[in-house]
C-alpha cells in the first residue's frame, strides 16, 4: 500500500511544518482535532501513518483526566484499523543529566510531564509494535500560523517574548539539547519510509549553552544579557538508538546555521 499520512493538528507548529515537508514525498492530509471528531470512521481506513500534534490546554496544566487526552481518544476511535501511530512525548519525563538514553531514569515533575508518561504507557499496551513514541527535545523553528492559539509555549516563543523586553536580564547559562524543525521533519520522513516503530529520543545529542543559541538567534539581544552558570537543569539526550535505525547525520553546526538564518 502507498503510504498515506494523516496529521491531526493542522495549525500547530510541528503539524503545519510536517505537512509542508512530508507532502513532497507522501500523500498527506492534515485536519484539526475538532475536525477529527466529526469524521466518520470510514474516513480513516486508508491511512498508513497517523501523527497527532494537537493537545488540550488542560492536559498541559491539570492532573490527568482522560477527557483531555487527545491521543487516547484518537487511538480508541480508530482501534479497528491498522496504522503506525506517532506520539509526541517530551524529554522532560527524564531526570536531567548528560547522555540520557531511552532506558534512563524517568522523573516527571509537573502535570504535563506526568500526563505524557501516563498516555505513553497506555499507547504501548494498546498499539504495541505500531507505536512510534518520540521523546523530543526543544524543537527550533518558526511557526507557519503565527496568530494561531498556542496551548504550549516553545523555547523560541519564550525567547521572542523575552527579546521584546528592553531590560537587561541575568540568565542562567544552562546547556540544553535542541533540534531544528528541518531535522525533526527529516527524521519523521525516514521513520515512515522504513515503517520503524518503537520509543526514541529525538535530539541533537550535543551540549548547547543558552549563551550560544542566544547569540546565534539574535546578537543584539545577546548583548543585553548577563549569563551566570548554574546547570542544575542541564541535559543532553542520546540519539544513538534513533540514528542507528535511520542512518542520518546531524550536528551542532547545522543548528547554528539554522538559527542564524532565522534572523529573530
Amino acid at each position: 500500500m502507498n503510504k498515506k499520512i494523516l496529521i491531526i493538528g493542522k495549525k500547530s507548529f510541528i503539524g503545519s511544518n510536517l505537512e509542508v515537508y512530508l507532502s513532497k514525498f507522501y500523500i498527506v492530509q492534515s485536519i484539526s482535532y475538532d475536525n477529527f471528531k466529526k469524521k466518520k470512521q470510514s474516513f480513516f481506513s486508508n491511512f498508513s501513518h497517523i501523527i497527532n500534534t494537537s493537545i488540550h490546554k488542560n492536559y498541559i496544566n491539570k492532573k490527568y483526566d482522560e477527557k483531555y487526552d487527545f491521543d487516547k481518544k484518537i487511538v480508541n476511535k480508530l482501534y479497528k484499523y491498522k496504522f503506525f501511530y506517532y506520539y509526541l512525548n517530551t524529554r522532560k519525563i527524564y531526570k536531567p543529566k548528560l547522555n540520557i538514553t531511552e532506558s534512563s531514569t524517568l522523573k516527571p515533575k509537573n502535570n504535563y510531564e506526568k500526563n505524557k508518561l501516563i498516555t505513553e504507557k497506555y499507547l504501548i499496551k494498546k498499539l504495541n509494535k505500531m507505536l512510534v513514541s518520540l521523546r523530543t527535545t526543544n524543537v527550533i523553528g518558526k511557526r507557519i500560523f503565527i496568530k494561531n492559539r498556542n496551548n504550549h509555549k516553545l523555547f523560541l516563543d519564550n525567547f521572542i517574548n523575552f527579546k521584546r523586553d528592553k531590560k537587561k536580564l541575568v540568565v542562567e547559562n544552562d546547556f540544553k539539547d535542541f533540534i531544528t524543525i528541518d531535522h525533526f521533519c527529516l527524521i519523521i520522513k525516514c521513520l515512515i519510509k522504513k515503517d520503524i516503530s518503537g520509543i526514541f529520543n529525538v535530539s541533537l545529542s550535543e551540549k548547547v549553552y543558552i549563551s550560544e543559541i542566544t547569540k546565534w538567534l539574535s546578537p543584539s539581544y545577546y548583548d543585553r544579557l548577563t549569563f551566570k552558570n548554574k546547570n542544575s537543569d542541564s541535559f543532553t539526550l542520546s540519539n544513538k538508538k534513533l540514528l542507528k535505525k535511520i542512518s542520518i547525520s546531524i550536528n551542532k553546526k547545522d543548528l547554528m546555521k539554522f538559527c542564524k538564518k532565522m534572523k529573530i
